[in-house]
C-alpha cells in the first residue's frame, strides 16, 4: 500500500524459466516432470489454465487445484483427499516454495509451476508462464493448437495488454483495496474509462487483436468473467455491471462459450475465495447467492463480426474428467 492509500501489487515472483532445451541454466520442458498449481478463484491462474487447455498440454503438464480459501501462510490443497496434493504430497503450497527458497518470506501465489522430482517451485511469474507454454512447450502442443502470440501481432498485443493490466486486471484490485477515497476514485475512473475504450474497440472486431483469439483475450477475459460475481460489489466497481455493458457482455459470453474458457471458471469457488478470504472487506464472510448465471449461455451474436477463434487450428477437446467444472450456469456442467 502506498502512502497515498493506493494498492500496490508485489510482483517479486519466483521467476525461473522452463525452456524447450533447458538453455542458459533454465529447466528443460519435459512431459510429466512439472505440475501447474492453480486455484480456480484466481484470475492470474485462470490465464494459465486457459492456455494449457487451448494448447492441449493436459497430458504432459499435470494440474493441481488448491481450494478457494487460504490464510496468510499459503494456498492449500483442501479439495484433495486428506488435504494432500496427490502428486506433490503436500498440504501447504508454501512447502514447495520453501523447497525452492529455504526460509521463503514473500507471498505464496498461484499460478506456480513445481518441479515434481524436487518438490520445488520453478516459477510463479504468471506473466511469463503463458508465453513459455505457448513457445517453449511447442513440441508438446496438440495438433491444431492455435498460435496465441503470433510474432506479427506481439507489439499490438502488448500495447493493448498494458492498459488492460494497469486499469482492468489490476485496476479492480486498486479499487477494492484502496485505503483512501482519492486512491479509490482514481482507480475507479481509470477502470471504467478503460472498459469504455475496450467496448469501442470490440464493437467492430470480434477479438482484441487480429481476427483470432490471442494472449490479449486470455489476459482480459478472467477479469470480465469475475466482474459481476465479485468485483462489482465486493471491490466497489459498481458504475455498471458487465451485463449492463452490451459489447463487453457479448464478447465475454462469446469466449465463455468457446472451449477452453468457460470450462475453466468455477463461480462458486471464486465467490467463496473473495468473500471469505478478504475479511477486511467482508468481515462477516457471508457469500452472496447471486448473480444469476444463466445469461452466460445465451446467444451473443459476435459471429457476425467474422473472425476465426482458433485461426488455422482447431478447438481443444473436452477437459480431463477430474478437471470438469460442475458449478456452471444453472448448476450444470459447462
Amino acid at each position: 500500500m502506498s502512502d497515498a492509500g493506493e494498492f500496490v501489487r508485489d510482483t517479486r515472483y519466483l521467476d525461473g524459466r522452463i525452456t524447450a532445451d533447458g538453455r542458459d541454466g533454465t529447466f528443460p520442458a519435459q512431459a510429466g516432470r512439472y505440475r501447474l498449481v492453480v486455484a480456480r478463484a484466481c484470475p492470474w491462474a485462470n490465464r494459465t489454465m486457459i492456455v494449457r487447455r487451448l494448447l492441449g498440454l493436459e497430458p504432459v503438464l499435470s494440474m493441481g487445484i488448491c481450494g478457494p480459501e487460504h490464510d496468510w501462510r499459503s494456498w492449500t490443497f483442501d479439495l484433495d483427499p486428506g488435504g494432500l496434493d496427490p502428486v506433490l504430497s503436500i498440504h501447504w503450497l508454501r512447502e514447495a516454495y520453501e523447497k525452492a527458497v529455504p526460509g521463503y518470506e514473500r507471498g505464496v501465489t498461484v499460478p506456480a509451476i513445481v518441479d515434481v522430482p524436487a518438490g520445488a517451485v520453478v516459477t510463479a511469474d504468471f506473466r511469463q508462464i503463458t508465453l513459455d507454454l505457448e513457445h517453449e512447450w511447442a513440441a508438446h502442443h496438440r495438433p491444431g493448437a492455435p498460435d496465441l502470440y503470433p510474432e506479427r501481432l506481439r507489439e499490438e498485443i502488448e500495447e493493448v495488454s498494458a492498459g488492460v493490466y494497469q486499469d482492468v486486471n489490476n485496476g479492480v484490485y486498486r479499487c477494492g483495496f484502496a485505503s483512501t477515497q482519492a486512491a479509490y476514485d482514481e482507480a475507479y475512473r481509470a477502470l471504467f474509462a478503460r472498459l469504455d475504450g475496450l467496448s469501442e474497440r470490440l464493437a467492430t472486431r470480434r477479438y482484441l487483436v487480429g481476427d483470432t483469439i490471442t494472449e490479449a483475450d486470455v489476459r482480459l477475459w478472467p477479469t470480465l468473467v469475475r466482474f459481476d460475481a465479485v468485483y462489482h460489489g465486493h471491490f466497489k466497481c459498481n458504475r455498471t455491471k458487465l451485463t449492463e455493458m452490451p459489447v463487453l457482455w457479448a464478447y465475454a459470453r462469446d469466449l465463455f462459450q468457446t472451449p477452453g474458457f468457460g470450462d475453466t471458471i468455477d463461480f462458486g469457488q471464486t465467490k467463496e475465495h473473495y468473500y471469505k478470504v478478504h475479511t477486511s472487506l467482508n468481515p462477516s464472510k457471508i457469500v452472496p447467492d447471486g448473480p444469476d448465471l444463466s445469461g452466460w449461455l445465451t446467444p451473443h451474436g459476435r459471429e457476425e463480426l467474422g473472425g476465426r477463434p482458433f485461426g488455422d487450428g482447431t478447438p481443444p477437446g473436452p477437459p480431463p474428467p477430474e478437471e470438469v467444472v460442475t458449478d456452471g450456469p444453472g448448476g450444470s456442467e459447462i
